[in-house]
């Protein structure tokens, strides 16, 4: 096998080879979610693209992995979100008068204009011009421009919009006087927590872990509905204190950090002076202030002196309303980079070979970890320690330019996307054809062209168990014996496609180009199966479709399926497989005495029919039972295929049959009807190749033959509207016959008329013009025509 290469961002450029410490197996940490929230489409991003690495290198490539997931339950969002949502019910719990009620929203609105939105003009707002100030304030952001101009607007401005939303929301409240009925929240609640925060006991956890228990459970389902792996090992923050404490001590007592005013700080220009290299991942980011301001949270301001302007909190002194925990330094909580050094170290050692996480996280935390990390590993005057070989960053996911983003709300929620626009498995897709480190713009055609890839794959799994089907009951589904010393046309495709797919994923799990090697497999086999309806090379089509399958469940793309991935096509559902042979069989076993009851009735007969009539298909149905069968698919087979022979034959016998009409409608019952109940399909083939029997969902095809009905419905209410408009104009018709060329213009539209009921004034007295009483001449000849062959034909 081809050697496996990484892109690893601790050595930028192309892929370098991937030689874990120990071999064959491969220690991964993946840096979790901050749980606070919903989890949205940049975390489905994020980990299925680690999922799939995971996977990749697990049953493709053989590698025994342990694989590392951190939950960060507490740091300044969360403490935040925390305290502001239980300062939030204890304010709605107080009996305030309607006065009350509105001074307090009044002041938070103000407050929160003054915070977030500076620019616009609170003096006398009302109703009446909220809008227009709003617009006149932030116009050209709300029409997609830039803060600076020129180029497109990213993070500010979506961060603006995002206020402005909040305050839109708020606003209507307020008028509406609904100030706690949630809609102002975004604008009450900072209010609130600038004068109560100091109230919250930083001792009391629960305020914190119970928003954060809640949120861990939501995030652990969306990843369990998009078929990731769950971790070998969760690790959490809160869990790690005591941990954290030592290991920021040992730092200290090696001279990499010092405390100030009971904050510990880790000390850049001491880390570099002993040989130690910072910012290894992104160097040209060291002093970006605004990232570091990030890194620290928003929480972070005043803690204490620090010595270098890049320097770290290991350790921060708590203030009022947030959690403690006893330190050396006093009570305290830890930094945000430090949690995964420790929890990664605790359980995967002092060196790593795979660390992941989103690249918007390269610097400062990223960076920051390896930092500490190597402060706390290394010996003076060994060198520096490499705590993690391979660095991987998962290409974040965007909209319109803006990184989808929690803190800014410009997201879609994974079961908002699921609910309208994905399915678990499309979703995956869509990754898949995304290198994993690349950026990603959601857009409408890359969803299509996901669709299209998992249809092509569908199909050609339904066709070639399909196929596989027709051969004797005994044979049917089962893995056939490939010949290795017949080298035919589609198992040399199938070897090339080996080749491709095998220098694909060495080549730093290059999964598009892998998609593609499946894509144009499966297109050159539907070419050749085509072409030779009658021959088709079923071994050559089998091994392609177990190899197809094989990959489709490396890539994750079947929840139903588990290693070695040795199917044809996607897995069974759990129901179908706990359902007992005659379980599964019954409904088929119906179907199939409804159809001999159906033709007992009826006097057609013929000598292939009645042969098909008289086999022992329960005997065929033992057999399996006998050679160890449980795939329902394999057990039904005998009478599926015995009632999709009688329906080839009594569609032969039809036409020339006095019972044609009722015969048509029997074979449509079985296949529209008794087969479709069922999940399955009978495809009509020409050439007399019979029906081919296929197994779709149920869902599916039941949808297909509503959707047809509906159709159908639509058409015949479509013939009978204009049915039913025809006969109007023709009774229009038939009553404009009857009136006299005397009287046809005698109305409104004019005041005066000639002898022969012509009008010579319009309404208004003035005389009607040459043209149009040329006009109106040739009218009134047609209806004297129309109306004097009426009096003849009516004796009128």
């Amino acid at each position: 096998m081809a050697q496996l290469k990484v892109h690893n961002s601790l050595k930028p450029g192309g892929p370098v080879p991937f030689i874990p410490k120990e071999e064959g197996k491969v220690s991964f940490y993946a840096c979790g979610p901050t749980v606070y929230g919903p989890s949205h489409l940049g975390h489905g991003r994020n980990y299925v693209s680690t999922d799939i690495i995971r996977r990749i290198m697990r049953d493709y490539f053989g590698f025994k992995m342990k694989f590392v997931l951190n939950i960060t339950d507490i740091d300044d969002k969360i403490i935040l979100k925390a305290r502001r949502q239980r300062l939030l019910e204890i304010e709605k719990s107080k009996k305030y008068t309607e006065s009350e009620t509105s001074e307090l929203a009044a002041t938070a609105f103000e407050a929160y204009v003054q915070s977030n939105l500076p620019a616009l003009n609170l003096v006398d707002l009302t109703s009446n011009n909220y809008l227009s100030r709003v617009n006149e304030a932030y116009g050209d952001v709300l029409a997609g421009k830039s803060l600076i101009g020129g180029d497109k607007p990213g993070d500010a401005e979506t961060k603006i919009k995002m206020h402005i939303n909040s305050l839109n929301s708020a606003w209507k409240a307020i008028q509406e006087k609904n100030v706690f009925g949630g809609e102002a929240d975004d604008v009450i609640s900072p209010y609130l927590d600038s004068l109560y925060k100091d109230k919250i006991d930083g001792s009391d956890h629960t305020i914190f872990t119970e928003v954060t228990k809640y949120w861990e459970a939501h995030f652990m389902e969306d990843m369990d509905t998009l078929n990731i792996l769950r971790p070998d090992v969760v690790t959490r923050v809160t869990e790690y204190v005591p941990q954290i404490v030592s290991f920021v001590d040992q730092i200290i007592k090696k001279g990499f950090a010092y405390e100030a005013d009971g904050s510990v700080y880790f000390d850049i220009a001491a880390f570099e002076k002993a040989g130690n290299p910072y910012a290894r991942l992104r160097p040209e980011s060291r002093n970006d202030k605004a990232l570091q301001e990030e890194g620290e949270g928003s929480l972070s301001k005043n803690l204490g002196a620090k010595r270098g302007a890049g320097d770290f909190a290991l350790w921060k002194k708590s203030k009022p309303g947030e959690p403690v925990w006893p330190s050396p330094w006093g009570e305290g909580r830890p930094g945000w980079h430090i949690e995964c050094s420790v929890m990664a170290s605790d359980v995967l050692g002092s060196q790593i070979d795979i660390h992941a996480g989103g690249i918007d996280l390269a610097f400062p935390h990223h960076d920051n970890e390896l930092a500490q990390s190597e402060a706390y590993f290394c010996e003076h005057g060994k060198g520096p320690h490499n705590w993690v070989n391979y660095f991987l960053h998962m290409g974040h996911l965007s909209i319109a330019g803006s990184k989808m983003s929690k803190s800014l709300k410009n997201f879609q929620t994974i079961r908002e996307a699921l609910s309208s626009d994905y399915t678990p498995r499309g979703m995956r897709i869509v990754f898949l054809m995304g290198r994993w480190n690349d950026g990603v713009e959601i857009s409408d055609d890359m969803r299509t062209m996901a669709e299209g890839w998992e249809t092509t794959v569908n199909n050609f799994f339904i066709v070639t168990k399909s196929l596989l089907a027709e051969k004797s009951s005994v044979d049917a589904l089962k893995s056939l014996t490939i010949n290795s010393e017949t080298q035919t046309e589609l198992q040399t495709s199938l070897d090339k496609a080996q080749k491709n797919m095998q220098a694909a994923l060495s080549d730093s799990f290059d999964t598009p180009r892998a998609m593609r090697v499946l894509h144009e497999l499966i297109k050159e086999a539907n070419i050749r199966t085509h072409s030779n309806r009658v021959a088709v090379d079923l071994q050559g089509l089998e091994a392609i479709a177990r190899w197809v399958t094989k990959i489709v469940g490396i890539f994750g793309l079947d929840a139903n399926a588990s290693p070695p991935y040795d199917g044809l096509g996607w897995a069974s559902k759990g129901a179908a497989l706990n359902l007992s042979p005659q379980e599964a069989v019954e409904p088929f076993i119906v179907v199939f005495r409804n159809v001999k009851d159906a033709l007992s009735i009826l006097s057609v007969r013929s000598e292939t029919l009645d042969k098909l009539l008289a086999a022992d298909v329960d005997s065929e149905f033992d057999s399996l039972l006998s050679a160890g069968t449980t795939d329902p698919e394999l057990l039904v087979m005998p009478y599926l295929r015995s009632v999709s022979k009688v329906r080839d034959e009594i569609r032969q016998l039809a036409p020339s049959s006095p019972s044609k009409k009722v015969l048509l409608a029997l074979s449509d019952l079985i296949r529209d009807d008794y087969l479709t109940n069922l999940g399955v399909y009978l495809d009509d083939r020409p050439e007399g190749l019979g029906a081919l029997i296929k197994f779709i969902p149920r869902e599916e095809l039941v949808a297909q033959r509503e959707e047809k009905a509906a159709k159908e419905r639509e058409g015949l209410a479509q013939k009978e509207a204009a049915r039913l408009e025809r006969e109007r104009l023709e009774r229009e018709k038939a009553e404009k016959v009857k009136v006299s060329p005397l009287d046809m213009f005698r109305d409104e539209r004019f005041s005066a008329w000639d002898e022969d009921g012509l009008p010579t004034k319009t309404a208004d007295g003035k005389d009607v013009t040459k043209n149009a009483l040329k006009k109106l001449k040739k009218d009134w000849e047609r209806q004297k025509k129309a109306h004097e062959e009426w009096k003849a034909k009516s004796g009128a």
